[in-house]
């Protein structure tokens, strides 16, 4: 069973009890968080697309916890003015297992067809 999330602006592949590391999300640790935004379910074989979400499907997410991320080098440079300019920022993420609402969803989901 799988399902394809847009959360926070990017599209995630989710699997039921898959990790997942999303962008610094507004939640705390051992908190469940749900996306309703819901593009496609495939459920075994039976394939289901919404234009462009489907309307009674939402994943639900456990947060386990943060976690830092690469390291983000931006070099600027102007040769006319002789500027160097270096900044590096850390990118947190947020760690995040799918729970087994992902099934009761894609169940419900193949009953409706």
């Amino acid at each position: 069973m799988i399902a394809i999330v847009t959360i926070a602006g990017q599209q995630f592949k989710v699997t039921e009890g898959q990790n997942l590391f999303v962008h610094q999300l507004e939640a705390e640790s051992g908190a469940t968080v749900s996306f309703d935004q819901v593009l496609m379910v495939d459920n075994n074989g039976s394939i289901q697309v919404g234009t462009p979400v489907l309307s009674n499907a939402k994943v639900t997410a456990t947060v386990i916890g943060n976690q830092k991320g690469d390291k983000v080098v931006v070099f600027k440079r102007s040769d006319v003015k002789g500027i160097k300019r270096k900044t590096v920022t850390d990118r947190v993420l947020l760690k995040l297992k799918s729970n087994r609402s992902l099934r009761n969803v894609m169940q419900v989901l193949s009953n409706l067809n």
